[in-house]
C-alpha cells in the first residue's frame, strides 16, 4: 500500500530567487520541473509548488506516494535538481487528510 510523503526544496544558492538563476540553474530547473510533470503524469505526484517569497525563506513543495520510504527518497533525490545540487531537499512523512474540490478544478484547468 501507498503512503505520501513530501519532500520540500530549498536553493542551495541563496540568491537564486533575489537574483534569478544563472544558465546552468535554469536548466537544471527546467528538468526539475519536467521530471515534476513525469511524475504527475504516472500519478505519483499529487501536488507540487513554491512560495512566491524570493529571500532566504522561499521554498519548494512536493506531495506524493510511494510504496516505501526508500522508494520516496529514490524519487527525492532523482529530482534532476536535487541531484546536480541546485536545490538540497528534506524528506517527510506526510498525511493528505482533505482536498478541496477547488485544487482539484485548479489543478484541471
Amino acid at each position: 500500500m501507498s503512503s505520501d510523503y513530501l519532500y520540500r526544496v530549498r536553493p542551495t544558492r541563496p540568491a537564486l530567487l533575489a537574483e534569478g538563476a544563472t544558465a546552468d540553474e535554469d536548466r537544471l530547473i527546467a528538468q526539475h520541473f519536467e521530471y515534476l510533470k513525469e511524475l504527475t503524469r504516472a500519478r505519483v505526484v499529487l501536488l507540487a509548488g513554491r512560495t512566491l517569497n524570493k529571500d532566504d525563506t522561499g521554498f519548494g513543495i512536493v506531495i506524493f506516494r510511494a510504496e516505501t520510504e526508500s522508494e520516496a527518497r529514490g524519487v527525492m533525490e532523482n529530482d534532476p535538481a536535487v541531484k546536480a545540487g541546485v536545490f538540497r531537499a528534506e524528506l517527510f512523512p506526510y498525511g493528505v487528510a482533505l482536498i478541496g474540490d477547488e485544487l482539484c478544478d485548479r489543478a484541471r484547468g
